[in-house]
Formats: C-alpha cells, sequence, structure tokens
C-alpha cells in the first residue's frame, strides 16, 4: 500500500512540474485598451484563432473574424459579441484559393477605414480527402497569408504603428524547404508530416523577411508558437476510434485554446517590443531558433517564390485589384467581372462605438469560392 502511495504521489508530482513548466501558459499582458483600433484574425471560427479574437473584443476593438465556413464564423461572431463588444464581424475568407483571399481583401479595404493588428492563425496539418495540383499545406499555411498580408499592407502602413502575427510552431525545427519541389502535391501522412513542418519554417522566414522589408515603416512583424495545445488542428485528422483514447490525454498534457492565444496576443500587444520584430516568440518571450530559421538567403529566396506562386507581379507587391496568375487562373475570377462577388459581411448589432461610416454598412455580398477544406 504504500508503495502505491509513494508511486502515486511521485507522477503527481512529475505531473505538476510537466504542467507549470511545459503546459501552463503565462498569461499576457500589453495593451488593455484597444478602442479604436482593428483586428483581423484568420482562423478564428474555433480554438485559439477564437480565443484570440475574444481577447482583442474584451479589449474594445474591433475584430473581423477571416473564416471559410460562413456558418461558424457567424456564430463565432454571436459567441464573441457576448462579450459587451459589439464590434465583431465576420468576413468570408478561403485561404486554399487565391482569388477568395483578393476578394477578401477587396472588400475589407473597401469597408474598412484602417487595420491595426493582423492575425494569421488559420492553417491546417493535413489535406484530408482534399486532392489539388498544388501543396494544399502551403497553400493554406503560408502562401495565402503571404498574399492577404501584401494585399493589406497599404492599410497597416497607413495605421503605423502596427502589427502582424503569424502562428507558427516548434515544427518549424524539422522543415527543409526544397525550392525545387516547393509547390508539388502532397499524398501521404509520412509526406504531410513533412510538409507541415516545411510549412512552419516558411512561417518564421517569412516574418524574418517581412521585417526587414518594412524595416522603418512603423509595421512590425512577429512568428508566434502558440504551445502544444489541444485545438481541433491536433485531433480533426485522428481516426474517429482514437479520439476517446486521446482526448483524456490531451486534456492533461496540452494546453487549452486559450492557453495557446497568449503568444499570439503578447505579440500583438505587448509594448517595446519593436526592436525585436522578425523574430521568433513562444511562452511569451522571444527564443532563438536553429540556422534553417535565420537563413537570410533561404528567406529571401522564399519571399520570391512565394511571390511567383501568389501571382505577384514585380510591381504589384501591394494591388488588391489585379488577376491572380497561378493556378486559380484557369477558373474566372470574382474581381474580374463588371460586378465582382466579394465575401460575405456579417454586421454587428448597432453600438454606440461604432463609427457612422461602418455603422451603415448593411448589406450582404457572397463570395466564391473553390472547394472546402478545414480550417481551424
Amino acid at each position: 500500500m504504500e508503495a502505491l502511495l509513494l508511486g502515486a504521489g511521485l507522477l503527481l508530482g512529475a505531473y505538476v512540474l510537466v504542467y507549470y513548466n511545459l503546459v501552463k501558459a503565462p498569461p499576457c499582458g500589453g495593451m488593455g485598451n484597444l478602442r479604436g483600433r482593428t483586428a483581423v484574425v484568420t482562423g478564428a471560427n474555433s480554438g485559439i484563432g477564437k480565443m484570440t479574437a475574444l481577447e482583442l473584443a474584451r479589449r474594445g476593438a474591433r475584430v473581423v473574424l477571416a473564416c471559410r465556413s460562413q456558418e461558424r464564423g457567424e456564430a463565432a461572431a454571436f459567441d464573441l459579441r457576448q462579450s459587451g463588444n459589439n464590434e465583431v464581424i465576420f468576413m468570408a475568407l478561403d485561404l486554399a484559393s487565391l482569388a477568395s483571399v483578393r476578394a477578401f481583401a477587396t472588400a475589407f479595404l473597401s469597408s474598412e477605414p484602417r487595420l491595426d493588428i493582423l492575425i494569421h492563425n488559420a492553417g491546417i496539418s493535413s489535406c484530408g480527402r482534399t486532392r489539388e495540383a498544388f501543396n494544399l499545406l502551403l497553400r493554406v499555411n503560408h502562401i495565402g497569408p503571404f498574399l492577404l498580408t501584401h494585399l493589406l499592407l497599404p492599410c497597416l502602413k497607413a495605421c503605423a504603428p502596427s502589427r502582424v502575427v503569424v502562428v507558427a510552431s516548434a515544427a518549424h525545427c524539422r522543415g527543409r524547404l526544397d525550392f525545387k519541389r516547393l509547390d508539388r502535391p502532397v499524398v501521404g501522412w509520412r509526406q504531410e508530416l513533412r510538409a507541415y513542418a516545411d510549412t512552419k519554417l516558411a512561417n518564421v522566414l517569412f516574418a524574418r523577411e517581412l521585417a526587414n522589408q518594412l524595416e522603418a515603416t512603423g509595421v512590425t512583424c512577429y512568428a508566434a508558437h502558440p504551445g502544444p495545445v489541444n485545438s481541433e488542428l491536433f485531433l480533426r485528422h485522428v481516426p474517429g476510434w482514437l479520439r476517446p483514447l486521446l482526448r483524456p490525454l490531451a486534456w492533461l498534457v496540452l494546453r487549452a485554446p486559450r492557453g495557446g492565444a497568449q503568444t499570439p496576443l503578447y505579440c500583438a500587444l505587448q509594448e517595446g517590443i519593436e526592436p525585436l520584430s522578425g523574430r521568433y516568440f513562444a511562452n511569451c518571450h522571444v527564443e532563438e531558433v536553429p540556422p534553417a530559421a535565420r537563413d537570410d538567403r533561404a528567406a529571401h529566396r522564399l519571399w520570391e517564390a512565394s511571390k511567383r506562386l501568389a501571382g505577384l507581379g514585380p510591381g504589384e507587391d501591394a494591388e488588391p485589384d489585379e488577376d491572380p496568375q497561378s493556378e486559380d487562373s484557369e477558373a474566372p475570377s470574382s474581381l474580374s467581372t463588371p460586378h465582382p462577388e466579394e465575401p460575405t459581411v456579417s454586421q454587428p448589432y448597432p453600438s454606440p462605438q461604432s463609427s457612422p461610416d461602418l455603422s451603415k454598412m448593411t448589406h450582404r455580398i457572397q463570395a466564391k469560392v473553390e472547394p472546402e477544406i478545414q480550417l481551424s
């Protein structure tokens, strides 16, 4: 009996050590009042993105939930408005479709007067049953956010000081970019694991190069690792029979989504970290990255390759109204028509804090997007 109690005590002690050193996330501080500021959070209908958006809304920001699913995005916006902030809206965005990214940017720039915080949270860890002629993981996790950032840069610069946060992962340490095979389709779970790590390395290099490109503009950017999080991304592609076994374990050893949101929030809100633009953060402090993740030549090469894959020409870096020229160019773009279709935009309930221009927006417009994939 004594041996059993001793073993239980040791297990409990080990778990407490693991919890407080690896699982429990430090709370985010930073700016407490965000009234008058606007934030865009991609993939904000659940998990880390929803908790990130909730905290921004609680601090008074106008928050745009950029999500693929209208049903889930509208439901999330309704939930977040229960925080007391009516300035939370949904806008449709499918990062797998470059046409959808451009339509979102056009709709946002035509309806929102400012952008102070852009958080790239949406991502996938597997292609699921979707089969495309391109690297779907790279498209959703890197190329889509890359293009969206370029199209929204004029607004970010006009509202400087402003910030871009790219939600990365410790998986970047396993990434190795092969520029000759960068956009080739991914088949099988082994290739998916490798491709996911590669996209997370691309996230870190993107933040690094973006910081160099935006030096002295007042726009700073950061790569943020949320830590091990018990989110939909973790269980989405696990076989159904295995999920009941993994859920209790995940609850014990992984962070809740609210904990995973702390480092992205730190990068978005913490004052005084502007000199650290382009760096990688984990547990609300800057961390060193392996040589492959701080290779400036690779970062610049990735930048140029990403421009090509995103359909950005030499003089089109920040123009949202040109036709994409990648795989999406085979399908008619809604932006090339005389009456372009734009993303669905949900409107908040009337609020005394709403600006006159924004409160008059009562239209609903629908974007044409490509076949659905799963985004967090």
